[in-house]
C-alpha cells in the first residue's frame, strides 16, 4: 500500500480488525520512511462493476463518488456515519450479486433514493430535487405529497407524539 504522505510503497500493518458490520477490513498502517501513520478499509469485491450512462457512455464504479453524493444530500442531516455505510454497502452488495456487471446508472439512483427514502426525508427530497431534475417548486411540492402520502402497502413512519396537550 503506497503511503499518502511520502509516495513509499513499504508500509507496515500494525493492527487490523473487522469493521463493525464485518464488510470490511480495519488495518492500521506506519510508513517507515517518513513516519506517518493511516487507515486503509479491505472489502471484498464479487466483480467489476461498470456503470452505463444514459449517453451510453460507460464508466468503472466509484464507491467513493456514491458516498460523496450521499454525503452532499446528507449535509447537517442528523444521520449516524454507520447507518450511512450500511446503506452503501447494501446498495454495493445488491449491484454485484445481480447478474450482468454492467448497471445503468438509473438503478444506482433508484437504489439511493430508495434508502434515503428511509434514512432521511430531507436528504431524500435533496437528493431527488438533482436526480429528477427539478424545475419548478411544484416539483418539489409532488415530492414532498409522495412523502406525506404514500402508496398503499408502504407504511408511513409513524410521527413523535407531542410532549404538548392538543387543544380543540
Amino acid at each position: 500500500m503506497r503511503c499518502p504522505y511520502c509516495g513509499s510503497l513499504e508500509t507496515q500493518v500494525k493492527d487490523s480488525r473487522p469493521t463493525e458490520d464485518a464488510s470490511s477490513i480495519r488495518r492500521r498502517r506506519v510508513c517507515p520512511d517518513c513516519g506517518g501513520r493511516f487507515t486503509t478499509f479491505e472489502r471484498v469485491q464479487l466483480r467489476e462493476l461498470t456503470v452505463v450512462k444514459k449517453s451510453g457512455r460507460r464508466v468503472p464504479f466509484d464507491r467513493d463518488k456514491l458516498m460523496r453524493s450521499l454525503e452532499i444530500a446528507l449535509r447537517k442531516r442528523p444521520v449516524d456515519g454507520e447507518r450511512v455505510d450500511r446503506m452503501v454497502n447494501g446498495i454495493v452488495r445488491q449491484l454485484e450479486s445481480q447478474g450482468d456487471s454492467d448497471v445503468p446508472s438509473d438503478r444506482i439512483g433508484e437504489l439511493i433514493m430508495e434508502g434515503l427514502r428511509s434514512l432521511d426525508s430531507v436528504a431524500y427530497v435533496r437528493f431527488a430535487s438533482v436526480y429528477r431534475n427539478f424545475r419548478e417548486t411544484r416539483d418539489f411540492n409532488m415530492l414532498i405529497d409522495e412523502l406525506a402520502n404514500p402508496p398503499d402497502g408502504e407504511a408511513e413512519t409513524p410521527k413523535p407524539k407531542s410532549p404538548f396537550p392538543s387543544r380543540v
